[in-house]
């Protein structure tokens, strides 16, 4: 998700500065064209002899990086939009995009993007005292967005994002979901698999990753930045809810 977008080996992920699950399986799913999720649900193969095909959900995120983007238009069943960053940035397109959303009627959610070289409550406290600002309903998704260690230690940044999404679950009553790319989750996410996992890994079909590090399961993954970032979830919608606001 930022301006340093992951490339699903390294571990720099969306184009975005100024940017375990309930019911899971890994699903593998054959495409001939990434684009075919822009129009219908795909049913993901299975992976062993009788084991039910999962249908996996569509969804997109975007941030200012993205102000044009016409959610009326977009097939996608659920979104995600970037509300804050470090500790003074604001999305500008966050209040539209928040009420295109509502409008929309599906599944929404709102990330930070993290920086752990400062402190996580602070950040924390600067994330909530922007989606508190707007209208909230039962089901919308908390995320935290962590790409980047600022220099600091495997140690630093597994503290840092325990104790920012441990605030922010104190807080609100949420389970924060915890977004990064694959490689970086697996180095530094270990003791998280309590919240939710959105993993990027560009380099496997939509629904095909598996989860890193203590995850035993993920609940989004992101398998694309182009045009914009493009999401599956194997969760219904009622499912993906059930993961956000009470």
């Amino acid at each position: 998700m930022l301006e340093h977008r992951l490339s699903a080996a390294p571990v720099s992920l969306k184009r975005r500065l100024s940017l375990s699950g309930k019911r899971l399986g890994a699903a593998l799913v054959v495409l001939t064209a990434v684009g075919v999720f822009a129009a219908t649900p795909v049913q993901a193969a299975p992976q062993a002899p009788g084991e039910e095909n999962v249908t996996l959900m569509y969804g997109e995120d975007v941030s200012n990086h993205e102000p044009n983007h016409d959610w009326t238009a977009s097939p996608a069943k659920f979104g995600i939009i970037k509300a804050t960053e470090g500790l003074s940035f604001r999305d500008s397109t966050f209040a539209r995009f928040w009420q295109e959303l509502d409008e929309k009627g599906i599944v929404r959610g709102a990330y930070h993007y993290g920086h752990p070289k400062n402190d996580p409550i602070a950040e924390a406290e600067h994330f909530l005292s922007m989606v508190n600002q707007h209208p909230a309903k039962p089901g919308d998704l908390l995320v935290l967005d962590l790409e980047t260690t600022n220099g600091r230690s495997v140690a630093h940044v597994n503290a840092w994002a325990k104790a920012w999404l441990a605030h922010v679950k104190a807080k609100t009553g949420v389970t924060p979901m915890f977004y990064s790319g694959w490689n970086f989750a697996n180095t530094y996410g270990h003791g998280l698999a309590e919240y939710p996992l959105w993993v990027a890994h560009y380099s496997k079909a939509p629904g095909a990753v598996t989860p890193p590090a203590d995850w035993k399961s993920w609940a989004i993954h992101q398998y694309t930045e182009y045009p914009i970032d493009k999401n599956v979830s194997a969760l219904t919608p009622d499912e993906l809810r059930a993961l956000g606001r009470p």
